[in-house]
């Protein structure tokens, strides 16, 4: 076993990586690993991993975290040697990690530092050197790197900084003192450029410089180390770094310059302002706020050395004319030249040698070719020397990698380097890259316009925003297009925007004779490895707008270490953006090209292949949730056959936050597979997820998924599976206010399940009928199911008595036997909390506290609804939270507090609104309109009350059309007293056919 601590971290068995699941399952296995066959009480897990505030279900949080760790190891040593396994053992208050210390690295490094330093204490300095470079070998990375810490670990990481640091400065010490300066230049570079104000470090690094013949470099160090503990903490260099600054002034001024030239060198001197950047673009746009802030960067850097800015980005997002852009701007403060070189990082031709690199730039600043050396190191020597006096802008555009850039890099203050590359740069001495991003839509349309004319761009703006957006807002398509559009006068730009509107196409219609899009991304995409070309091509077939790696594994077969290496490739290749940590998203044009090349490539039975096993991982990670927000949902009769790839379901760790992350890709996915004939994944991943999108209010994404759904089931001819569709459909149908299509499906899958002789089923489903006749004023047959349907459940149990209780209680209060509605919904809520069951548990409370506040308890009704909204905000839980809102906003307008109730009253239409619960929305107009007038504002009043009466109209919804109707009657009354009881007669009459308590009321007024 090997568990790596330094950088990700990672158990490994025989080679194999375990699946460790989510971040705090790591810290917890990293507290154990750190206290190797120590035990880790569950407090102190508990600390590290909710420093803050720990849940309630901390304990049992950690405790399941140590479960599926102790599983994972248990599997790993089955295949291990006797004697050799490692396993989390659970004690009294805690867990231990039995293990050979030898097998964590963290250990390891730790031990072989003690180790060296015991060597050297005894004098065995060269003895010492082998063990320390083990140490510091073994460091790959930051103690536990991308995981957020609690206090313990974050000491431990710091201190882990520091030992890291004294084992590689220990270990340069030996180099220099065996005279191997090299080998400590290798081991200090990277590690000194990213501490400047470690004095310890920058004096070594100076001593193997100037131990090195490089007195130029031992400056540059001392200058970058001056500026930093000046700027950083306000402080001079110590006195030790001083004297090695003032021995490597005295070196440098020993070695030759070019000051007595040798003759020929006034060509070279009249040549010395020559400017070889390619043309300004004369259309440059955008980039304003980019050009700005890399000005003053590279300013603000220039005093003390050379400066270098990498600018990478994405084939065509406009790297080179940006560059170009800023070297011109540079041109006044840097006269003596403006360098360019293409280094065809990517292209057909091959990368250029730094050699030859070395030896174009000395040409281009007047050196004879006869002084140019042969020898690589003598030409990098000249170069340096020769800018060493000079004030120069260099671009080095299209660099392949940072070894062919850092031989090019000047050794003095004074110059500036402007890099471009498609693919990032891992270099200390490159410093931060500017990586591009596409322009904003505005700069798209200005881009357009300066390529295609402004005229005909501003005549339909419109268009010209298409053509942007199915450019991608991509610079190098843009500029495409525009050219098409400038050679083809007759065209209009709805012409163009109507050629890129098929995405099968798109990529060949931006094209410029033979400057294409699909040319320029070829070029990033040939020099990839089979593995990643191919992982590439299936990215295209994830449905959705972004990724996780465990999607990307599933689509290209690959085990997850090895997909996370390919995807950060292409992320480094800017063929792939990471819009957040583990997030990949290929940009649109980009999908499009790889869309293409995989129909061109890929055979159909392996992209199906692909998208089934993508199919299978989501179906079974959303399962493996609904089975714990509906405990009552068979997910062994759902889902059959188990997981084709458990090691990614692992990794993923499925809970409710995964499924708000993932909820569009899932829904699209529901498309995808309905749309490519797997309607088996259709209609049981739209199933799945109903449960989640329904307490979330997602009521959109339920019509969306199980109308799909529905039309897989009937083409499988699964008369149970469309039943279910139609069933879980409908519930949708009623949020949203289609009543009557509600009713349609429920009694066509009741009718089905009836068929199938399946009454248990076909009772649960009618059972949903209730709802739907109180909202459709059906409230005496609502009574009368709820009734029927309690009865059912003492002959038979049939019908769930929890389903059935608040949509009885519900009916109940309609009609004004509040007494018993509220007997009925207490019930509900003791059976909930025996249970436990909070989605359950929140509605009752809701429902108690809807009952007391119209039974005129106010002050506990409003303690108990406020009480289900806080249950709600911790869960999650958003069903009914509108009807909720209006209830309280009641209570609390009848307890005075007027603008209390206006904001839940507002709020809840904002919900309702968000939700397309268009019930809700009237209920809301209804309350809100009240509670204005209650504030002296009748004129607010009506027009609340009149949108209400319109929507509840449109909904068919009888009882917000009779309490809109009877509250503008009672508005009318002064001002047109035969207009308010013609509404009064309107709304009575409707009351009277519904039997809702209102018609008392109405009554009573229309006889005054």
């Amino acid at each position: 076993m090997d568990i790596r601590l330094l950088g990700s971290v990672k158990a490994l068995s025989s080679g194999s990586e375990l699946p460790l699941g989510t971040p705090k399952q790591k810290i917890l296995l990293a507290m154990l690993a750190a206290d190797v066959n120590r035990l880790v009480t569950v407090d102190e897990m508990v600390d590290e991993l909710w420093p803050a505030a720990p849940p309630r279900s901390a304990v049992p949080n950690v405790r399941t975290y140590a479960a599926n760790l102790r599983r994972a190891f248990a599997k790993a040593g089955e295949d291990a040697k006797a004697g050799e396994e490692t396993s989390i053992v659970r004690q009294p208050g805690g867990y231990r990690l039995s293990a050979h210390p030898e097998a964590i690295d963290l250990v390891r490094a730790q031990r072989r530092l003690a180790q060296a330093r015991a060597l050297i204490r005894s004098g065995q300095q060269s003895s010492a050197i082998p063990v320390l470079a083990e140490a510091v070998e073994g460091w790959r990375g930051t103690l536990l790197a991308g995981l957020p810490l609690g206090p313990l670990l974050t000491a431990r990481r710091e201190a882990a900084a520091r030992e890291h640091e004294d084992a590689l400065t220990l270990l340069a010490e030996l180099y220099l003192g065996s005279r191997q300066p090299g080998q400590a230049l290798t081991l200090l570079r990277p590690h000194a450029a990213r501490h400047l104000t470690r004095e310890r470090l920058q004096m070594l690094l100076m001593q193997a410089l100037l131990a090195s013949d490089d007195p130029a470099g031992a400056v540059a160090v001392y200058r970058s180390a001056r500026v930093a503990l000046d700027e950083e903490l306000g402080v001079r260099p110590g006195s030790r770094l001083d004297e090695l600054h003032r021995t490597a002034l005295e070196a440098r001024s020993r070695l030759p310059t070019t000051s007595a030239r040798p003759p020929g060198s006034e060509r070279a001197e009249e040549t010395r302002a020559a400017n070889w950047l390619p043309r300004s673009t004369a259309d440059f746009v955008g980039r304003e706020d980019v050009l700005r802030r890399l000005l003053e960067s590279i300013r603000r850097r220039s005093g003390q050395r050379a400066v270098v800015q990498v600018i990478d980005g994405m084939a065509g997002c406009g790297k080179t004319t940006l560059a170009v852009r800023l070297a011109e701007l540079l041109r006044r403060e840097h006269p003596d030249g403006q360098l360019f070189v293409d280094l065809r990082g990517h292209g057909e031709a091959d990368p250029l040698e730094p050699s030859m690199v070395l030896s174009t730039l000395l040409r281009q600043l007047g050196v004879p070719a006869g002084r140019v050396p042969t020898d690589v190191e003598d030409r990098a020597d000249l170069w340096r020397r020769e800018l060493a006096q000079r004030r120069v802008v260099l671009v080095l555009d299209n660099a392949a990698g940072s070894e062919q850039v850092l031989p090019l890099l000047p050794g003095a203050a004074g110059s500036v380097v402007l890099v471009t590359a498609r693919s990032r740069l891992f270099a200390t001495e490159l410093g931060v890259p500017e990586s591009l991003e596409v322009l904003s839509r505005s700069e798209a349309v200005r881009l357009l316009a300066s390529t295609a004319g402004v005229d005909r761009v501003e005549a339909e703006p419109a268009a010209a925003d298409e053509v942007v957006r199915s450019c991608g807002h991509l610079p190098l398509a843009i500029r495409l297009a525009g050219a098409r559009l400038a050679h083809r006068p007759s065209w209009r730009v709805a012409d163009l925007a109507s050629r890129l509107t098929d995405e099968r196409d798109r990529i060949n219609q931006l094209a410029v004779g033979d400057q294409t899009l699909a040319g320029a991304f070829a070029t990033s995409y040939e020099p990839l490895g089979e593995r990643s070309r191919r992982m590439f091509r299936m990215l295209a077939l994830h449905p959705g707008d972004d990724l996780s790696g465990p999607m990307a594994a599933a689509l290209a077969d690959l085990p997850l270490p090895e997909t996370l290496a390919i995807l950060d490739d292409l992320v480094d290749r800017h063929l792939l953006e990471e819009k957040a940590s583990g997030r990949y998203r290929l940009h649109d044009l980009v999908r499009e090209y790889a869309a293409e090349l995989s129909r061109q490539v890929d055979d159909p039975s392996v992209r199906l292949a692909a998208v089934d096993r993508l199919l299978d991982l989501c179906l079974h990670a959303t399962l493996s949730v609904a089975v714990r927000l509906e405990p009552r949902l068979d997910g062994d009769a759902l889902v059959t056959d188990p997981p084709s790839r458990p090691d990614l379901l692992a990794a993923i760790g499925p809970d409710v936050d995964w499924l708000e992350r993932e909820r569009t890709t899932l829904t699209a996915l529901v498309a995808c597979a309905a749309e490519i004939g797997r309607d088996g994944f259709a209609w049981r991943l739209a199933r799945a997820l109903w449960r989640f999108c329904y307490i979330r209010t997602y009521f959109d994404d339920i019509l969306s998924t199980h109308r799909h759904g529905l039309r897989a089931a009937r083409r499988l001819g699964d008369r149970e599976a469309a039943a279910q569709m139609q069933n879980y459909l409908a519930s949708a149908y009623v949020r949203t206010g289609n009543y009557r299509e509600a009713t349609r499906l429920v009694e066509s899958s009741v009718e089905t399940y009836q068929d199938m002789h399946d009454q248990g089923t076909a009772a649960r489903y009618r059972a949903n009928l209730g709802v739907v006749y109180w909202l459709t004023g059906q409230l005496d047959a609502a009574v009368q199911l709820g009734a029927e349907l309690r009865r059912e459940v003492l002959l038979h149990g049939h019908v769930w008595i929890d389903l059935v209780l608040p949509n009885h209680g519900i009916a109940l209060a309609a009609i004004g036997r509040y007494a018993e509605a509220l007997e009925l919904h207490r019930l509900h809520l003791f059976l909930a909390r025996t249970k436990g069951d909070q989605f359950q548990l929140l509605n009752a409370l809701g429902h108690v506290g809807m009952v007391r506040a119209r039974m005129g308890d106010h002050e506990p009704a409003i303690r108990i609804m406020e009480a289900s909204l806080r249950l709600r905000d911790r869960t999650g839980h958003r069903y009914g939270e509108p009807e909720l809102r209006v209830d309280l906003g009641v209570a609390l307008r009848e307890t005075h507090r007027l603008d209390e109730a206006r904001r839940q009253h507002e709020t809840a239409l904002r919900l309702a609104f968000d939700n397309g619960e268009r019930h809700a929305q009237c209920a809301a107009l209804n309350e809100l309109g009240t509670t204005a007038e209650a504030q002296g504002d009748p004129t607010e009043a009506i027009r609340l009350h009149e949108q209400a009466l319109k929507l509840a109209t449109r909904i068919a919804h009888p009882q917000e059309q009779g309490r809109a109707l009877a509250r503008l009657g009672s508005l009318m009354l002064d001002k047109d007293p035969d207009e308010a009881r013609r509404l009064w007669r309107r709304a009575l009459a409707i009351f009277e056919r519904t039997g809702g308590p209102e018609q008392h009321r109405v009554r009573t007024l229309l006889e005054k």
